[in-house]
This record gives structure tokens, sequence and C-alpha cells, in this order.
């Protein structure tokens, strides 16, 4: 596969910015292979995303930021992140005792379908350690009490730091997290729930749901802020529930929900495809 660089960008809406870019790339002899962008005509607010090869680029890798930052950010006041596709990111799993979304992302990673490496899981039960382990993936237990929670969680941070990690998943992970770990890991932990929030709160949201009779069931997608379950939305997708359906219908059509966009979620971070602006998201095709 080639190396290409991946740039990801917001800034105000102005004249000439896409042509700018464009040009850029083109004359240092970068061959353009994705571009998409959007304007917000409410907050007159541009966004783009490009893609290029780097095989006859004529800036080096490590220049490219400073360059583009010199060049253009500081000019047009532009937000940007860029991304190599010779660097895999590195994903930690966090897992309790439900064990769907954690088999469906380590069946995906094995299977090839993902440019990420997943270096260890953590979690705070020991559940899911035989599920770690038919995997070969390194599994860390860390028992959380409201008394030993803060000191837990640096042991949990110094771990993802000497093995890389770049990003976190949330696979039904029932603890709060922190904010020094969300401060550690901005727009870079991905949570899944049901969407019943804050309708059907509570240990069992699909009882409650079924006692009201409900049509649909949904879930989101979000990277994880302060605020519970209120971060900038990823992904989500519903399913039709009708009265033919029993309690045990709606669990399992439930958990196949959370499995399938919890991973939509993660693969939209993997490929770079997702840009966080204020509480909302930019979705990429």
């Amino acid at each position: 596969m080639k190396n290409t660089a991946k740039l990801l960008l917001y800034c105000p809406d102005r004249p000439g910015i896409l042509a700018e870019v464009t040009d850029f790339i083109t004359v240092n002899k970068g061959n353009i292979i994705y571009l998409d962008q959007h304007v917000d005509r409410v907050e007159n607010v541009f966004f783009m995303r490009i893609e290029w090869e780097l095989e006859h680029f004529l800036v080096p890798p490590e220049k490219i930021e400073d360059y583009f930052a010199t060049l253009y950010a500081q000019k047009y006041r532009m937000s940007f992140r860029l991304y190599f596709a010779d660097k895999k990111p590195r994903m930690a799993i966090f897992v309790s005792k439900l064990s769907h979304c954690l088999f469906d992302l380590l069946a995906r990673y094995t299977a090839g379908e993902w440019h990420v490496e997943i270096p260890l899981i953590i979690s705070n039960h020991t559940d899911l350690q035989p599920v770690a382990e038919r995997f070969g993936i390194p599994f860390h237990h860390f028992e959380i009490t409201r008394e030993n929670k803060a000191e837990q969680e640096v042991r949990e941070r110094e771990l993802l730091a000497q093995h890389g990690v770049n990003f976190i998943v949330l696979a039904r992970y029932m603890q709060v997290v922190s904010e020094e770990m969300i401060a550690a890991y901005p727009n870079r932990i991905i949570n899944i729930h049901h969407s019943f929030l804050p309708a059907f709160v509570g240990a069992k949201p699909y009882h409650a749901a079924f006692e009201r009779g409900v049509k649909i069931i949904g879930a989101t997608s979000h990277y994880v802020t302060t605020e519970l379950d209120a971060g900038p939305i990823i992904e989500q997708d519903v399913v039709r529930i009708t009265h033919k359906d029993e309690i045990e219908d709606l669990l399992n059509k439930g958990k196949d929900l959370e499995k399938i966009v919890l991973s939509r979620a993660v693969r939209k971070h993997i490929e770079r495809k997702v840009l966080v602006y204020k509480n909302k998201t930019v979705i990429f095709n």
C-alpha cells in the first residue's frame, strides 16, 4: 500500500481556500486521491478532508505539517490535523462483562478489516479475560471501587502511554470515565449506548422500553465528553419493533445494533473521516 497523507481542516469560509490547498499539493507533485468538503452556512465554516500520495511528493513527510501551518493555517485561521497511512492507530478496548461489542471488534480486527493495532484490553472485571486470550491480546484487570477509582485510572493512563495508545473504545464499559482521562484523550474516546437515554434510564432500559411498547429502538456511538452521553455523535441507527417482539427479542436486536453502530464509528475514526467542530461532527464519505 502506498503511503499517503490525510489532511482534515476547518476554518472561517472565504474564497480561495480549496484552490490554495490543492495547489500546495499539486505543485509539490502530490497525487490527490480523495477530496471532500462542506460549508456550514450558519456558522460560515469551511470543512475539508484531502488525501494524497507521497511517493513523488517534494516535501518530506516530517516537514509537511510545518510547511502547511506556516503557509496556510495562519493565513486562513485553520485548525487542522495531519495523518499518514503508514502509521497505524493504536486502539485500547475497555470492557466490563458484556461481550457482544468486544467479540465484534476483535472479529473485524483479526479479519484484517481495519488498519489498526490493538495492544491491550482493559477491564474492571475478569469475566472477558478468556475472550482476550482467545484472540491473543493482553488483558489487564483493574478492579475499581469508589475509593480507588482515581488511583486506578492513573495506573490505566500510565499503561496506555507505555503502549502508545492513540484512542480508546468503550465496548460496553460500565464505568464513568473521569475528566482526567477525557482530557488525556480529547475526542479520542468512543462510546456506545442505547438511544433510549434519557427517556429510559437505569439498569434495564430495554425492559422499560418493552413496557412502553416502543416501535423503534436505537443505538448511538459518540466521543466521550465530561457531560455524560452528550459528546459529538459519530454514528446512529435504529431497528423496528412490533407487538410480536418479546423482551428477549429487544435485547438481541439491541445488542446487534450496538455492535454494528460501534464498529461503524470505530472504522470512521480509524480511516480519519471524522472532524469534530464544537459538539458536532462532520463525517466525510
